[in-house]
């Protein structure tokens, strides 16, 4: 897919963030989300050892807490210069199963490109698809559907 200028001022407004609060370990990466209607969320990781919220999780909770809808794009960027760095698996995957067709900014800053988050994670496991329906589980006490 094309970079819009709209997916490069995301990239700066993560940077931007990453600039400003990204000054210890606890934070080192930024993320930025933007809905359709051109609203943008951001966030930055909490590292911790038990395995603190990456930054794209902490965006996609701010998004939440607003009342944003469906998320359209989202990047995260390191810090102290580090640029834009691809989501980890597990955003991937909570990428993938709440936002299925939103894209996402990868790549070196001088050829950064967006892609579908089902580029990132061909073959994927798909939660929704995995659930159990109530009504065709049988009652533990009746043995006939709840």
């Amino acid at each position: 897919m094309t970079m819009r200028d709209t997916d490069r001022a995301l990239v700066q407004a993560a940077t931007a963030v990453a600039k400003l609060r990204c000054r210890s370990e606890n934070h080192t990466v930024a993320a930025a989300a933007r809905t359709a209607d051109g609203r943008v969320f951001t966030g930055v990781n909490v590292y911790h050892f038990t395995g603190g919220p990456c930054a794209e999780l902490v965006a996609i909770g701010a998004a939440a807490t607003q009342g944003a809808g469906d998320l359209e794009t989202i990047v995260a960027v390191g810090d102290q210069g580090r640029g834009v760095i691809p989501p980890c698996g597990r955003c991937r995957q909570v990428l993938r199963d709440y936002f299925p067709s939103i894209r996402v900014i990868v790549g070196p800053m001088d050829a950064m490109r967006v892609v579908a988050v089902g580029e990132l994670l061909p073959e994927t496991y798909v939660w929704a698809d995995h659930q159990v329906d109530d009504a065709a589980v049988p009652s533990p006490r009746s043995g006939t559907p709840a």
